[in-house]
Parts: structure tokens; sequence; C-alpha cells
């Protein structure tokens, strides 16, 4: 039983999917579905983004990565499931939650462009030049947990698998612990160009305007099973409302908790639909019987690398 796996941020490269474009007419028409649904939130061109035209605004933007890797993530999607491979279940990591309730009929493409649109645009708004950080630890939660208890500032973000958690909060409280953690001999290290912290209280500051600008979503209850990270479980995606997706991104993301659940209701290959496999570890880390599937990897796209998928899939 198949497992579309949808990440969040980090999967991003440049020039990522720009061969696809050029190859893949069931990929190029996707995308440029989700050019037209985004179209109205964005005042530059997704396209133009991805092949890195004169002018197009820098990846390192959160209110530019995060529609460009929802773009990827469903135009990717659509792709596996022309060559006949479509999911019994999905799961979305932070922001790629997003995607995973678009791929699973949850929501409609401009309902879900409007959510990655809008709440980018919010973040870059008010958390742009926060001062945060966000580490990642190879321990377990229970003794993450109690190291950061001991530190003001810091929460756990995620929690990616067994030993797999990160977490965040101010760049002060975060190098203290980074420093505690070096003399206790734990291996740790600091997630690169993090330009907003998520999963913490930085991120309070948008919810009024975030739960008001989507206060008119339409979810629905999708055939698809939708596991959620925000709740570790199962859940009816008509509750997928405006105060959810602020929870998505507030909250602290229960990958590893979720990833059991879809195992034990007997899921066992997990697609990671993406620019590149992020969330590996942490899958093979839940259960290293399990069958896990990279689509694309930084610096290849191509389409002879998402025939490997499908071979490795299956």
């Amino acid at each position: 039983r198949v497992v579309f796996v949808f990440p969040g941020q980090g999967a991003q490269w440049a020039g990522m999917a720009v061969e696809l474009l050029d190859t893949s007419p069931v990929f190029a028409r996707r995308m440029g579905e989700c050019a037209d649904a985004l179209g109205p939130y964005l005042e530059w061109s997704l396209l133009g983004v991805l092949r890195g035209v004169d002018g197009a605004p820098p990846l390192e933007r959160v209110d530019v990565v995060q529609p460009v890797l929802f773009a990827v993530m469903v135009s990717l999607a659509a792709v596996w499931e022309s060559a006949g491979v479509c999911p019994d279940a999905v799961v979305g990591h932070s922001q790629g939650e997003i995607a995973a309730a678009c791929v699973a009929g949850a929501l409609s493409l401009g309902d879900a462009a409007r959510i990655v649109a809008v709440r980018s645009r919010l973040l870059y708004e008010h958390t742009a030049g926060v001062d945060g950080a966000m580490l990642s630890i190879i321990d377990t939660e229970a003794a993450v947990r109690e190291r950061v208890a001991g530190v003001p500032g810091v929460g756990v973000a995620a929690v990616n698998g067994p030993r797999s958690v990160v977490v965040a909060g101010t760049s002060d409280a975060v190098n203290r612990l980074e420093k505690a953690l070096s003399e206790a001999g734990v291996m740790r290290w600091q997630v690169p160009g993090v330009n907003f912290v998520g999963h913490s209280a930085a991120v309070e500051v948008i919810e009024s305007a975030l739960v008001e600008a989507l206060a008119d979503l339409q979810p629905r209850t999708s055939q698809v099973p939708f596991y959620s990270t925000v709740t570790g479980g199962l859940v009816d995606t008509a509750t997928l409302d405006a105060g959810y997706w602020y929870r998505n991104l507030r909250d602290t993301v229960h990958y590893h908790a979720t990833t059991r659940a879809l195992i034990d209701h007997g899921h066992n290959t997990f697609v990671e639909v993406s620019a590149h496999p992020i969330l590996t570890m942490g899958t093979t880390e839940t259960d290293n019987t399990v069958t896990v599937v990279a689509t694309l990897h930084r610096d290849n796209g191509s389409t002879r690398r998402v025939l490997s998928a499908f071979a490795e899939a299956f």
C-alpha cells in the first residue's frame, strides 16, 4: 500500500524540475495549472523562478520557495499518477501538508494555492529578519524535551524519527543548547538557510491575519486518507479549516508518530514526492522494513531519474 510523502522546506535547488518542464507533458501541464492558481497571489512568475530568468526573486525567500515547492510536489504527484501509481494515503511535513491535502482531494487547487501563497507572504512580511535558528539533533524526543526544558526560548519543532528531532528558537538560545549538546557528545547540526523559525512562538504574530484571510476555505472529506502530522494520525479532511493551517505552522510536526500510524495500518511503500528526499532517514528509522523511494534528487531532475524511481517502487 502506497503513501505519497510531501516534505516541507529543504528539498529546493536551483534548476529543479526544469528538465521535466521540457520533457514531461503531464508535469508541464500540471505546473501550468499551478501557475494559474497561484497567479492572483504572486507578484512574480512561478515558471520564471524555476527557469531562473533575469529579475526573478531568489528561492531563499520564504514567500517564493514555499509556493514553488508546492507546485513542484503537486506536479510530481501527477507524474506518478499518470504512470498508474496512485496513493492509498498521503502525509505531509509542515508546509508539505498543503500539497498532500490538494493531491488527496481535500482542497481544491485554488484553495491550496491560496493557503501556501498567503501564508508564506505573511511570514515574509512579519518574520523576515527575526533572529532565530533551527537545530537537528540525533537523540530521542524525551531526551531532547528534557534538555530544552532548561533552555528558555527553544522548543521542539519536529519529531521525524525515533532519534531524529528538530528544535527551533532564538539564535542565542539555540546556540546555548548546541554548546550543551556538544559538551554531552550528542550529534547535532544547525539547519542551514533558515530565514523564518516555523513551529515556534515566532510565527504567532501572523495568527489572526492568517485565520482571517483563510476564513472562507472549503475543505472537504477526501477519498484518499490524509494522515495529519499535526495530530499524529488519520483525520477527516473536512476539518482542515483556517485554524488547522495555523496550527500546521505553529505546532510540533509529529512525522514519526504519523509514520508509525501509517505502518500500523498496513502501508509499506513510502514515495517521497519532492525535488530531493528529506524524510528518508526518519521514515527508515521508524521501520527499516518498509520501501522508501525518492522521486528526484538534488542536481538530478531528469526523466531518467523519474523512471528509476518507478523501478525502485515496484
